[in-house]
């Protein structure tokens, strides 16, 4: 699996592992900043999560365009600088006022991440492709962005553990900790729209922070102080930051060959890509054009993670986690597991009888410090609900190596699917997924009947929906994502590499802006239905890739 690569990937994925560290460690309590800071609701947090996550990946295609013209490495440095000036704006706490300084500022913080972001993101990835035009190279093109996926969701999987490690600390030193009840209840008080149920519930929620001042005084310091807590979760993407750039300065004569634009390698007398027809040309764009269409479905329902399956897992699922369960709340009993599959499978793939017993010593001890550590937690644990983010991270790392042997093993037998045939794939598996999620969401209350009571249910289901859920789409993610970055990267005609990878990011961008539509059915209609509505999406799309399958893997060689 990680034999026989340029060193330059290994680079590249690390400085993409501390973006995405940072990044996802922002993303996981965003929301929940939102609501708790200014009190949105959930049709305007919506908005502006849907909003972000498009403007973060539609600024891609304005990136890669400019790469095109200027060089993939300058797009990619001034990417991470712009990012940490947004993160540095975000991090800065502001007093209590709605519609002052703390809206502005988050606003222009938003709009430089999503910029720089959009320098950096889809040009990287453009560089991993580009070391693998070298035909030493070409026929590990699939595996070697299986490797540099796995990198990010190594940074995913830390990041929802340092936002909440780093939010519960300042909580606790004002004397607070965490409630999901309270910022709606406290923000209902101070608008003067509470109902008598909720006041009740909201002065026991007081009594119990051991609060002594007026429900006033509460209900602002508590706001105050968990929006503080947040923007200090969001400093921990600019110490990421400076990580990815010492890596990607670090090491780049690794990869400075494939930093160059098919223009710049033109005029250095350099460029080996082959020449396409106008025909050829049109061919390739048409069907990646028809593979983004189908995409941005996936998006939209994927990405329901940081919106409504974050509000199921604050409203609607057991903030107690007991049993097994238990196991994967600890996101170093994670890394655990994940140390355990490689060196497994290790076991099999090493080609001497010493590599195969350090590795089979490896399995022993990392299982050994699991079940000594599982043993040692206490019988029930309190769960945040931006941790549930972190087992989507977990499942990719853990599993990639599983998916890596399957394809090689139907690659070997003359039977591995195109990418277009995965994509096919990874759609209907996202449909069963969010089957889960509607049987678990079934005579559950709606949004709107809990309002008045601080919007959290009574009826609270186990987190195994939530874990279940994050791993079927984790099958269909690791069968899209990855494979359909690759496909990119090898089919795009080569004048239009940063623009075509570019284009992929806008159909992402259109299916993460489309999340917002999910989050206005957030309240009016059963949970049952909301997640219906995604079974209905991927379910279509599945279908209208399959229709034209034929005609994708002509145009693109059954790439």
């Amino acid at each position: 699996m990680f034999e026989g690569h340029p060193k330059g990937l290994y680079a590249l994925a690390l400085a993409n592992t501390g973006e995405r560290f940072g990044y996802y460690t922002m993303l996981a309590i965003f929301t929940l900043f939102l609501q708790a800071k200014f009190g949105f609701t959930i049709d305007q947090t919506s908005t502006i999560f849907g909003g972000f996550l498009a403007m973060v990946y539609f600024m891609p295609l304005v990136g890669g365009i400019l790469a095109d013209k200027f060089g993939y490495g300058k797009m990619v440095t001034a990417g991470i600088v712009i990012m940490f000036v947004g993160y540095l704006l975000l991090a800065i706490p502001t007093g209590f006022d709605k519609m002052g300084m703390g809206q502005i500022m988050m606003f222009s913080a938003l709009a430089l991440i999503a910029i720089g972001t959009g320098l950096f993101k889809g040009n990287l990835q453009v560089i991993v492709g580009n070391l693998y035009d070298d035909p030493r190279y070409s026929a590990k093109r699939d595996t070697a962005f299986s490797i540099f996926y796995m990198a990010i969701n190594i940074g995913a999987l830390f990041a929802p553990t340092a936002a909440t490690k780093v939010t519960n600390y300042f909580m606790a030193k004002a004397g607070f900790t965490y409630n999901p009840q309270i910022p709606a209840l406290a923000h209902q008080f101070l608008r003067g729209e509470i109902k008598p149920e909720g006041l009740e519930q909201l002065n026991n929620l007081a009594i119990s922070q051991n609060f002594t001042g007026d429900l006033a005084q509460f209900s602002t310091a508590y706001i105050e102080q968990l929006a503080q807590s947040y923007n200090y979760g969001f400093a921990v993407a600019c110490i990421s930051l400076i990580a990815s750039m010492a890596i990607y300065l670090g090491f780049q004569s690794t990869f400075k060959h494939a930093i160059l634009s098919s223009k710049q390698t033109k005029a250095a007398g350099v460029n080996h890509e082959p020449e396409l027809t106008p025909q050829q040309t049109k061919e390739r764009i048409t069907a990646l054009l028809l593979v983004f269409a189908v995409v941005i479905f996936f998006w939209m329902s994927f990405h329901q993670n940081g919106l409504t399956m974050t509000y199921f897992a604050r409203d609607y699922t057991s903030n107690i986690a007991d049993g097994i369960t238990r196991i994967g709340f600890d996101v170093w009993n994670l890394v655990l597991i994940i140390i355990a599959v490689y060196a497994g499978f290790s076991v099999f793939q090493s080609k001497t009888s010493r590599a195969k017993l350090i590795s089979g010593g490896i399995v022993a001890l990392s299982l050994i410090a699991l079940v000594i550590k599982y043993m040692a937690m206490p019988p029930a644990i309190e769960i945040a609900p931006q941790i549930f983010q972190q087992f989507n991270p977990f499942f990719v790392v853990a599993l990639t190596p599983v998916s890596l042997a399957i394809f090689s093993s139907l690659a070997k037998k003359g039977k591995e699917p195109s990418a277009p045939r995965k994509i096919g794939y990874g759609m209907i598996v996202a449909a069963l997924g969010f089957i889960i999620m509607a049987v678990g969401s079934m005579g559950l209350a709606s949004p709107d009947e809990l309002k008045d009571v601080g919007g959290v249910s009574d009826v609270l289901v186990s987190p195994n929906w939530l874990i279940s859920t994050y791993l079927v789409l984790t099958f269909a993610e690791l069968l899209l994502s990855p494979m359909g970055i690759s496909f990119v990267s090898k089919v795009a005609p080569p004048k239009y590499k940063g623009a075509m990878m570019g284009s992929w990011f806008a159909a992402t961008a259109i299916g993460n802006y489309l999340t917002s539509i999910i989050g206005y059915l957030w309240g009016p209609i059963p949970l049952w239905m909301v997640w219906g509505v995604l079974v209905a999406c991927c379910s279509i799309s599945a279908i209208f890739i399959f229709s034209i399958m034929k005609k994708l893997e002509k145009a693109t060689g059954d790439a």
